[in-house]
């Protein structure tokens, strides 16, 4: 059985993160002929365009990442009403140079877990904008906002709640439709 590899972007850098959290149950819920690779984020370099012609290695090994995936997932927390930066950071650095870009046709779903009653949904929105510039591709029903309370990860930082797990399943088995898809 020929394996679905999946480049998972986490939109945050803390050692303890939910979101990553999120993004290794979501790999749980997957079927087993689907590879979850985490993408290395922290160490890219801050946009420059004037590195277009000369990309940093983090950058390149970046974007080669991607091309090997056959679908994307982005799992990230909200800043301010909107993404984190250096989730924008590794989008713009792999989108560039005009023209290059590793994200194009890329089948992808946005998902993420925050403290806030509102999950990460202006988070998702506006990290959607984006990909439709970029030409991914992105699963849009059903949308996923979740709000991280007592109860939702367990110890071992799986998810614990019953409901969330059934609704999760539910995210997952579509994600996984939509990048079948696209194949």
């Amino acid at each position: 059985m020929a394996q679905t590899r999946i480049a998972v972007i986490v939109g945050s850098l803390r050692k303890d993160s939910f979101n990553r959290k999120l993004a290794l149950s979501i790999a749980q819920l997957a079927p087993s002929d689907f590879t979850f690779e985490h993408l290395r984020i922290d160490d890219l370099p801050l946009y420059n365009q004037d590195d277009d012609g000369n990309q940093a290695p983090a950058v390149m090994r970046l974007k080669s990442e991607i091309v090997a995936s056959q679908g994307l997932l982005f799992v990230t927390p909200e800043y301010n009403r909107s993404l984190p930066g250096v989730l924008k950071n590794a989008i713009d650095n792999a989108s560039r140079p005009y023209g290059q870009s590793a994200w194009a046709g890329k089948p992808a779903g946005v998902i993420g877990v925050s403290v806030g009653a509102i999950g990460t949904a202006v988070a998702q929105q506006h990290l959607r904008n984006v990909l439709a510039y970029l030409d991914v591709p992105t699963l849009g029903q059903p949308e996923a906002f979740l709000q991280n309370k007592e109860g939702l990860f367990d110890d071992k930082g799986h998810i614990a709640d019953g409901s969330t797990k059934k609704f999760l399943q539910g995210w997952v088995d579509k994600y996984v439709a939509w990048i079948k898809s696209h194949a």
